[in-house]
C-alpha cells in the first residue's frame, strides 16, 4: 500500500453505481486516486470516468471498478488494450460541454487543487470538466497541492461546494519530453518551413510536437493558444520566439487548457498571468479560433488514408488515441487569417508498417478539413486537391518501401 492512500476512507463515500469523476492528465489527484485503488476491492461497484493517464495508478484496480474515457492516451491504452475502458467518441470540446449541460452527470468527484496565500483556489494544471461535474456532484473532495502552481484563469468558483478537503502527501504528476530522434527531427524541419513568423500555435503532447516547437527556436512573434502548454513552450518564451503580440487577441498571454510538464514548467505558470488557464468553451470554441491571427494547428495521427482522411483513434479495433481537440483545431486553423493545419506523423510504425494507408479505418479527421500531412519525406499539401492528386501527393511522403504497394492499391481501386 502507498505511504498516503489510508489517508481518507471510501466506505460509505462510494455508493453502489456511482460514477466518479477524477481530474485528468497531470491534474490527477493521486493522493484520492491511489486510495481509491487500494480500497476499491472492499468498495461498491463504481464506474471511474478518466482522461489521459500519465500516472501508474490505474495499472492495477479491483475489477468491480470500471472505466470510461474520451480516448485512451498514455496510459488509459492499457485499460483499453485490456478491455476495460469504455470510449465515448466525443470531441474534447464536446465532451465538456456535456457536464456543463448535465448530458453526463457525476456522482463523486476527486479534484487536486492549488491554494494562494490569501486562500484562494485554483484548478491549477487543468481546466476541463471537472468543475462542471463538481456543480451538480453529490461529493467533491479536493486535495490542496502546495507543490501544485495557482494558475490564473482555472480559479476555483466560490459557487461550488467542497465537501471534504485533505492535503495532498505527493508533488503533482510530471511528465518529460521524450528524447527527440532522427525521425521526429526531419518531420519538424519539413513542418517549420509552414510555420511563418507571427503564427499563433497550437499542438500535443508527444515527441513530434516536442521536435517541432524546438525547431522554432529563431521564430518571431509566435503566439501561443493551445489545448495544452508543456516545458518546450518556456524554451521558446526564454528565447525570445514566443511574444504573443500578433495573435490579434489576448495579446501577451499564453492561452491553454492544460498544463502538462515537469516542475519547471510548474514554477514558471505559478502565479504568472501572462498564462491563462481557461475552459475549453474558450481555448477550444470556433468563434474565438477564428478570430486569431495566423492559427497554426500541429496535430499528430495513426494513421492517414490516400484521400487524406486522418485517423487518430484505433488500429485494430482497439482505442488507443482520441479524438481531442484535433478536429475543432484543424478547423479552428482552416478558418484563421493565415492559419494551417498540419497532420505530423512517422510515415512508418513500428513494427516497419506503413502508416500512409489507402484507406483508416476510423475517421477522425474528414478528408474535407485536412491541409497538410507532414511525414520525414515531405509535405503533401492537399487543401483544393482532387482524389487523384491527393494519393500522388501522399505517396510521395510515404516511406520509399512502401510506395509501389501504395501505388498498385491506387491502380486497383482507379480501374
Amino acid at each position: 500500500m502507498p505511504e498516503n492512500a489510508a489517508q481518507i476512507d471510501f466506505t460509505g463515500l462510494i455508493r453502489d453505481g456511482d460514477l466518479v469523476v477524477c481530474g485528468q492528465a497531470t491534474a490527477e489527484p493521486v493522493t484520492l486516486t491511489e486510495a481509491l485503488v487500494v480500497q476499491a476491492v472492499h468498495l461498491p461497484r463504481f464506474r471511474m470516468l478518466v482522461g489521459p493517464l500519465f500516472s501508474e495508478t490505474f495499472s492495477a484496480c479491483a475489477p468491480n471498478v470500471s472505466f470510461q474515457s474520451y480516448g485512451a492516451i498514455g496510459n488509459a491504452r492499457r485499460l483499453a488494450r485490456a478491455g476495460r475502458l469504455d470510449v465515448i467518441p466525443s470531441n474534447y470540446s464536446a465532451f465538456c460541454a456535456d457536464f456543463a449541460a448535465r448530458r453526463h452527470r457525476a456522482d463523486v468527484v476527486l479534484v487536486q487543487l492549488a491554494e494562494s496565500d490569501d486562500g484562494r483556489l485554483s484548478a491549477s494544471l487543468s481546466n476541463d470538466y471537472v468543475i462542471d461535474s463538481a456543480r451538480g456532484a453529490r461529493l467533491v473532495i479536493a486535495e490542496i497541492n502546495p507543490d501544485a502552481p495557482f494558475t490564473f484563469g482555472a480559479e476555483w468558483p466560490e459557487d461550488v461546494p467542497i465537501h471534504v478537503r485533505l492535503a495532498a502527501r505527493r508533488p503533482p504528476v510530471e511528465l518529460a519530453s521524450t528524447p527527440l530522434d532522427d525521425v521526429s527531427r526531419r518531420i519538424a524541419a519539413h513542418a517549420a518551413s509552414l510555420i511563418a513568423d507571427g503564427s499563433t500555435l497550437q499542438f500535443g503532447v508527444g515527441r513530434i510536437p516536442d521536435a517541432i516547437l524546438s525547431s522554432l527556436s529563431h521564430a518571431r512573434n509566435l503566439g501561443i493558444h493551445s489545448g495544452l502548454i508543456n516545458d518546450a513552450v518556456v524554451d521558446l518564451i526564454e528565447r525570445g520566439a514566443v511574444t504573443n503580440a500578433e495573435k490579434g487577441t489576448d495579446a501577451g498571454i499564453t492561452v491553454t487548457n492544460q498544463v502538462i510538464g515537469t516542475q519547471r514548467l510548474y514554477r514558471f505558470v505559478h502565479q504568472n498571468r501572462a498564462v491563462a488557464v481557461r475552459p475549453t468553451a474558450c481555448t477550444h470554441a470556433q468563434s474565438v479560433l477564428a478570430r486569431i491571427n495566423r492559427l497554426v494547428a500541429i496535430n499528430s495521427a495513426l494513421q492517414v488514408g490516400l484521400d487524406g482522411a486522418v485517423n487518430s483513434e484505433t488500429l485494430n479495433g482497439i482505442s488507443i488515441g482520441a479524438i481531442g481537440g484535433q478536429l475543432d483545431f484543424v478547423r479552428g486553423a482552416n478558418a484563421s487569417n493565415g492559419g494551417r493545419a498540419i497532420i505530423a506523423l512517422p510515415a512508418t510504425a513500428s513494427e516497419g508498417t506503413s502508416r500512409i494507408i489507402a484507406n483508416v479505418e476510423t475517421v477522425t479527421t474528414p478528408r474535407a478539413d485536412v491541409d497538410a500531412i507532414v511525414t520525414e519525406w515531405g509535405v503533401a499539401e492537399l487543401r483544393g486537391c482532387g482524389l487523384a492528386e491527393r494519393a500522388r501527393r501522399m505517396i510521395a511522403i510515404a516511406a520509399p518501401e512502401h510506395r509501389d504497394a501504395l501505388s498498385a492499391q491506387l491502380r486497383g481501386v482507379a480501374s
